[in-house]
């Protein structure tokens, strides 16, 4: 597959990323956590400029495998009663008709019998809010790829396997969703970190660190007070592609741990073949 400005290099990643995106707020707010983490990713965490990005959203939700394809992302903005400044934000960064076509390919390949190709959709907060900070340029093909909650953790890995390949042609993927994703009506925490939270991410930092993949695609039987940390799965499930993405004999390592209310993890992970 030949990448929008790269006809020369081979860039061959290893690495897949599963990152907690946060409270959009952070755009604006510079005494936000998680700010600094996406500000020196280059710096610290990832220095190659990748062909692409497949970024998993757990703000697109669908019942079968959605990408979108089209010249230039719109900028969505998915969330209501924020400053003013919030919807002045842009974020053109190139799609790529050729990535969305490949990623429908391997998934085909791999029995995603259904894969639809979305030829208007652009990036939501769960995209761009992170990447404006991580690559303020827009330089570097985008597509999106939705989750879809109707199914389990077993599908999503399975999802990643099939986009392995992927990282063979310079894609970098990258799921963006959130360690813990409690209610909104769920009690803040002032005094540390709450209890239930800290049981969860705990028990997932263990099964990642341990590379114990199955443990967290059957978290509902595996983990403690996962009614709590995800009531609803679609903010979990771009970590379970990332880890299948990640390959064979992966290994874990956390690239950031912050808390915002003493219940939501930004748990960040990344995941590398060994």
């Amino acid at each position: 597959m030949k990448m929008v400005g790269d006809e020369n290099n081979e860039l061959k990643i290893k690495e897949t990323f599963f990152i907690t995106h946060g409270n959009p707020i952070l755009a604006v707010e510079n005494t936000h956590p998680l700010r600094l983490f996406f500000q020196t990713w280059k710096q610290k965490i990832f220095s190659k400029k990748p062909k692409a990005i497949l970024l998993i959203s757990g703000h697109w939700e669908t019942d079968h495998p959605s990408i979108n394809a089209v010249h230039i992302n719109d900028t969505i903005y998915d969330f209501d009663d924020y400053p003013d400044a919030m919807y002045e934000f842009k974020y053109p960064a190139p799609g790529s008709v050729e990535l969305a076509k490949r990623v429908e390919e391997v998934l085909k390949k791999s029995e995603f019998e259904t894969v639809h190709i979305d030829q208007k959709r652009g990036l939501d907060h769960g995209a761009w809010v992170p990447l404006m900070l991580m690559y303020p340029e827009a330089n570097i093909p985008v597509c999106q790829l939705s989750v879809q909650p109707k199914m389990d953790g077993t599908y999503h890995y399975n999802l990643g396997r099939a986009l392995a390949p992927l990282k063979e042609e310079g894609v970098l993927i990258i799921g963006s969703g959130s360690a813990t994703h409690p209610l909104d009506e769920t009690p803040h925490y002032y005094d540390g970190v709450a209890p239930w939270a800290a049981a969860f991410d705990s028990w997932l930092h263990v099964a990642l660190t341990k590379g114990r993949y199955e443990d967290v695609n059957r978290y509902e039987t595996k983990a403690p007070n996962w009614e709590l940390a995800h009531p609803f799965p679609e903010h979990f499930y771009p970590l379970h592609v990332v880890i299948g993405a990640a390959g064979e004999k992966w290994k874990a390592e956390v690239i950031h741990t912050s808390w915002d209310h003493g219940t939501l993890s930004h748990g960040s992970y990344k995941f590398f073949s060994s």
